[in-house]
């Protein structure tokens, strides 16, 4: 019999999945398209392929410890490089700062943008980066909530608080910096757990530090999708079973908990324990009644996206990986995606991978421009697509990456996301705000059904590569744990 069976093949269920198998346990892994990837999936347009997930690869080190589960390498699999800069940041008044994770070398860049004085403050404020990195990575981030004591670290909780973790992140950032833009350049990331720099904790200073200071990679051929496809290679070497093109109809119980999953074609697969690696609201179809967890009744989306990738008849001269545009109306931009409306003038992520070989055609590149915008439960999606679309190439063109209008292109706006099966029309998960963090996020286990748990978005840690390769090594460890 099958003794765990994982559904989904995103980052989540793989890194569950590959723990597992490397522990010994008999693993099925079912999935419904028909390749690995999940969001951190891809897309082909012509000659042109495209990374239709993230683009953010920090903290290589969580990916490494997946396949060193397996007594493998990362850098066998996956050789990755570090992205130098890691962020091109470009500025409505026209200046623009490259982040480099090297100490010396960013504080160059500031003093040079901003002024010795504002240099000095920013090294006092990356060493309090670095000190609330580690007092959040081993007690919320790299921990398992799965209960209500996982909260009880008096320690922690007193010393964040001193670091000013629980004022606004935007508070904390001005008390530390004076200059707008470096603010700007270490407050932008709130967007990445869906909130706005003026409503997330200061706890979410970490995703700064993690781009700003960790450094930012990215895989040497294959894109961001070859990520995925080396998690399934390796799981079949470890003997594993995989099934894609197939979907799980339902979680099978008794009395005394979880017995299988049904498949589709009609098929039950035998299983002592199950993790449920997908949009955690999307698979309420297929869980027991007793799964329900009271997390999840007023659930609150993070805002969508609307993602433009273009194929490029030539290679950019001169371009970073990332570049970042920043609008003009900063707080006015935040307003509006909270209340549902487009921004009026959004900070747009232009990401333009280095030719591999495989995703354009030589001496063509690929280009993919992300804007944030309201998903499907607050806006009108049919009549702001064309809006929307056309304002953005207008921007493009007016940035200078030319005019796109006729190239080769693949958009993807919340009705397309929620057509990749992602709940409201976000690839982002529920927010974090204070009452979707940590222990109050949806429970990665299902208390009344023994062997169902949860990896994803969904759980804590929460959005993000390294925090869902986490939940899948948490669920993995728990089941482990039951085992013995």
């Amino acid at each position: 019999m099958s003794e765990v069976v994982v559904v989904g093949a995103g980052l989540g269920g793989l890194a569950a999945a590959v723990h597992l198998a490397a522990a010994g346990r008999q693993v099925t892994l079912v999935e419904a398209t028909a390749e690995p990837g999940g969001c951190c999936g891809t897309a082909r347009v012509g000659p042109y392929r495209f990374d239709v997930g993230p683009s953010v690869l920090t903290m290589p080190d969580v990916l490494a410890e997946v396949f060193g589960a397996a007594g493998e390498e990362l850098r066998h699999w996956v050789p990755l490089r570090r992205l130098d800069p890691s962020y091109r940041m470009v500025f409505d008044d026209g200046s623009r700062l490259d982040v480099l994770p090297e100490r010396e070398a960013m504080t160059d860049q500031v003093r040079t943008l901003c002024g010795p004085a504002e240099a000095a403050r920013y090294e006092r404020y990356r060493a309090l980066l670095d000190e609330m990195f580690r007092v959040e990575w081993p007690a919320f981030i790299d921990a398992d909530m799965t209960r209500l004591r996982a909260l009880a670290r008096p320690a922690a909780l007193l010393r964040l608080a001193a670091l000013g973790g629980f004022r606004r992140l935007d508070r904390l950032a001005a008390r530390h910096l004076t200059d707008p833009r470096l603010i700007k350049a270490h407050t932008f990331q709130a967007l990445y757990v869906g909130l706005s720099p003026q409503r997330a904790l200061g706890i979410y200073a970490v995703i700064a530090h993690m781009d700003t200071i960790g450094g930012v990679y990215f895989p040497e051929h294959g894109g961001m999708h070859a990520i995925p496809l080396a998690l399934a290679a390796l799981l079949e070497k470890l003997g594993a079973t995989t099934r894609y093109g197939v979907r799980a109809l339902e979680v099978l119980t008794d009395g005394d908990g979880v017995t299988g999953v049904l498949l589709d074609d009609g098929e039950r697969l035998p299983a002592r324990h199950v993790v449920v690696a997908c949009d955690r609201l999307a698979a309420r179809r297929m869980l027991p009644a007793l799964a329900g967890d009271w997390r999840l009744r007023r659930p609150r989306h993070s805002p969508s996206c609307l993602v433009l990738h273009a194929g490029l008849d030539r290679v950019p001269d001169g371009q970073a990986h990332h570049t970042l545009h920043f609008g003009r109306a900063w707080r006015r931009t935040f307003k509006a995606l909270e209340q549902g409306r487009p921004q009026p003038d959004p900070s747009l992520l232009v990401t333009c991978p280095r030719p591999d070989g495989e995703s354009a055609p030589p001496g063509q590149a690929t280009l993919s421009v992300l804007e944030p915008a309201p998903n499907l439960r607050r806006a009108d999606w049919r009549r702001l697509r064309p809006l929307l679309e056309s304002r953005l190439l207008d921007r493009l063109a007016a940035l200078g990456y030319g005019d796109l209008t006729d190239a080769p292109r693949l958009v993807l706006d919340p009705p397309a996301w929620a057509a990749r099966g992602h709940s409201a029309g976000t690839p982002f998960a529920l927010d974090h705000r204070v009452t979707q963090t940590a222990w109050l996020r949806p429970s990665a286990v299902a208390r009344r059904v023994p062997g169902l748990h949860f990896a994803g978005m969904y759980t804590a840690p929460g959005v993000g590569v390294p925090p869902v390769l986490i939940s899948g090594r948490l669920a993995a460890a728990r089941i482990l744990k039951e085992h013995r």
